[in-house]
């Protein structure tokens, strides 16, 4: 086996260490607010979303896939090295904002990673601007979206379920299950297509794989990984968004929830890879605001915000500072 071959092998498992760290980091995203809103135990919302997350991919298809491994830029420019060293400065922006309890989007991490990369091993020339403007508008659609969509079904849920006894709350705890597991498809069909796009173009790259193909066994492991990631959970990314933006009562959970699934689907289905972590957050935004716009905590907000704007640059910044360092060490693979 040739160096090469032992270095792509070794991406292989960096990206499953980045698949684990999103689903990990972006557990929050999924069962956040029905734990806050106590309508599940914490340890049963985590492996009801861990297998969620597993099943996902194979019945969604891998179109997100595709727009990371192949339209972002220029398939030929792609080395072991470049795939590297975007995944590591991911992984390390993940492991920053976890430990400080702030959801940022691994989406995010991943596009900035694999663009500043790319910029030093072979110039702007080689990003398809098509691809990034696609990746972008996704990315800065979804959350608007997501707010939009948490607000006008917090209004017409309260519209539809005035003058209801407090025993209706039974009935938003009971439907969160549903939504949950919405959530978790489409943050299962969106997020693991990420690595299995990233782990591809590496196969590509190391000689593996002819051409852009996703394997079934990627398709397995990646949907694997995130799903273990899942189980274990990242208790303080859910303090934040389960308490931090503010006090979450069964309807708030099922209204982000099922605005959240809709948004995050449907971007999926049409390839675009969006952030869940903004998503989710800018639904529990929404179906706040549709009540009192001074229930959000916008303080909370606004860190959040913050961690979003900082992920590009600092991870575009943080894998181009690596990349020479790791071309000596590959040998230039």
């Amino acid at each position: 086996m040739s160096s090469g071959q032992v270095w792509t092998i070794a991406l292989v498992v960096v990206a499953v260490v980045f698949d684990f760290l999103n689903g990990f980091h972006d557990s929050a995203n999924i069962v956040a607010t029905m734990i806050s809103s106590r309508a599940m135990g914490p340890r049963r919302a985590l492996m009801l979303s861990a297998i969620a997350h597993f099943l996902a991919p194979f019945l969604f298809g891998v179109a997100v896939a595709t727009t990371i491994g192949k339209e972002v830029v220029s398939p030929q420019t792609i080395t072991v090295t470049v795939v590297m060293a975007a995944l590591l400065s991911a992984i390390l922006w993940n492991l920053v904002t976890w430990f400080f309890g702030l959801p940022s989007s691994s989406s995010h991490a991943l596009l900035g990673g694999i663009v500043g990369a790319v910029t030093v091993a072979s110039g702007f020339q080689a990003i398809h601007v098509e691809g990034v403007v696609k990746v972008v508008v996704a990315l800065i659609s979804s959350p608007v979206l997501g707010l939009v969509f948490g607000y006008l079904l917090m209004k017409v849920v309260l519209f539809l379920v005035r003058g209801a006894t407090p025993r209706v709350n039974w009935a938003f705890k009971r439907g969160q299950v549903l939504t949950a597991v919405a959530l978790a498809l489409s943050h299962g069909t969106n997020d693991a297509q990420k690595t299995m796009g990233v782990i591809t173009m590496g196969l590509v790259a190391g000689g593996f794989l002819g051409e852009f193909a996703v394997p079934l066994w990627v398709i397995a492991l990646s949907a694997a990984a995130i799903s273990l990631g899942t189980a274990l959970g990242g208790w303080r990314i859910i303090k934040t968004l389960g308490a931090g933006l503010y006090r979450l009562r069964p309807v708030d959970g099922f209204v982000s929830q099922a605005s959240s699934a809709a948004v995050i689907l449907g971007a999926a289905l049409f390839g675009g890879p969006v952030s869940t972590t903004q998503v989710v957050s800018s639904s529990i935004m929404g179906a706040g605001s549709a009540q009192r716009v001074s229930k959000v905590r916008w303080g909370v907000a606004a860190d959040i915000l913050t961690a979003w704007l900082l992920t590009i640059p600092v991870t575009a910044l943080g894998a181009a500072l690596m990349f020479f360092p790791l071309e000596r060490l590959l040998g230039g693979v």
